[in-house]
């Protein structure tokens, strides 16, 4: 009769219940960079989103929203890196917070 009884294991129900009421943000911090390529052309560069997310769907989307090219270059350092072009930090940070991928606080963004 014990056997069929499965929820008599010791858990605390109250252990990890941040992660469980966030449950599509991410835990590491996501970096916006931009890096000044010729004359006034940059590049805006974001690393550290999950590898669980499609990386190459967010990088399809975000061209059309922003109207502008972008890809997924794989960094020898960083992992997949998404690739902008233009300053497209202070508008990739709205659309990273927008979708629930990251929270505010989690996002840092860099340069100039």
């Amino acid at each position: 009769m014990a056997e069929g009884i499965t929820n008599l294991e010791k858990k605390d129900p109250f252990a990890d219940l941040t992660e469980e009421q966030e449950e599509g943000v991410q835990k590491e911090d996501i970096h916006i960079r931009i890096q000044q390529r010729n004359g006034r052309k940059t590049l805006t560069t974001i690393q550290g989103i999950s590898q669980s997310y499609d990386l190459r769907r967010i990088i399809k989307v975000v061209k059309k929203e922003f109207h502008c090219n972008g890809t997924v270059v794989d960094h020898s350092e960083y992992g997949e890196v998404l690739q902008l072009q233009g300053d497209q930090r202070k508008k990739m940070k709205q659309f990273l917070t927008e979708i629930g991928l990251a929270g505010n606080e989690q996002i840092k963004v860099h340069g100039f």
